[in-house]
């Protein structure tokens, strides 16, 4: 499976959001997150069905996360353990923390 199999949507609202991200015939993955003032956001969650696993679709939500948080200037704390792993494995992410 690719990135392009997986539809990611964001709805982002005045103190929470949330990633989904959707595949076709199968349930919806999950990532939330808490805002903290402007400048900040709380990961919290990452929640991937078992239907999914082991494909990718929890990484691609992080990655999501951090490619939105970096375009709009601002810091991630990841508090949920998956994204806090996710990103002290990859380097490249780490300028959002």
């Amino acid at each position: 499976m690719s990135d392009t199999d997986i539809e990611i949507i964001r709805e982002d609202g005045e103190t929470k959001g949330r990633y989904i991200a959707r595949i076709p015939g199968k349930p919806d993955a999950e990532l939330t997150y808490s805002k903290a003032g402007p400048s900040r956001i709380i990961i919290d969650h990452t929640g991937v069905p078992d239907a999914l696993r082991g494909l990718g679709v929890g990484k691609v939500l992080v990655e999501r996360a951090v490619k939105d948080a970096r375009e709009a200037g601002i810091k991630v704390l990841p508090l949920c353990p998956f994204a806090k792993a996710m990103i002290e494995k990859t380097p490249e992410w780490q300028d959002v923390l």
